[in-house]
């Protein structure tokens, strides 16, 4: 049986959220990317978190060109049901309802709680 991922930082966790949508992608790239939401960003700082994502085995790195590539090694959704799990297991004992009442107490929209009602009525059929 395959090591676990280990868990994304927070930064690397961001750093994911610019690379998914992308696939695969230079330093560059996610850099440019990553931009948007952090100006103050400097290249050097991305090419040595991927590095060390690669090291930890969050980013798969093709080597085949001269600038290399990186990929996410677990798809977004993958990621998110394991990080959930963790934090199901750790902060509220297990019980999926203690997380959805703690997240439901915690400010959703309007339009998010519409979404829910629709996606339970749904499932009840």
């Amino acid at each position: 049986m395959s090591q676990p991922l280990p868990k994304p930082t927070t930064a690397e966790l961001e750093l994911l959220q610019a690379l998914w949508p992308l696939g695969a992608a230079t330093v560059k790239q996610v850099h440019e990317a990553m931009l948007a939401e952090r100006p103050e960003l400097a290249y050097g700082t991305v090419l040595r978190l991927m590095q060390i994502m690669h090291g930890k085995g969050l980013l798969i790195r093709d080597e085949s060109q001269r600038s290399h590539t990186y990929a996410p090694a677990q798809a977004k959704d993958a990621m998110q049901t394991n990080l959930l799990q963790d934090l199901l297991q750790r902060a509220f004992s297990g019980s999926a309802k203690a997380l959805m009442l703690a997240a439901l107490r915690n400010g959703i929209s309007k339009k998010e709680r519409e979404e829910i009602e629709q996606l339970l009525k749904e499932d009840k059929q």
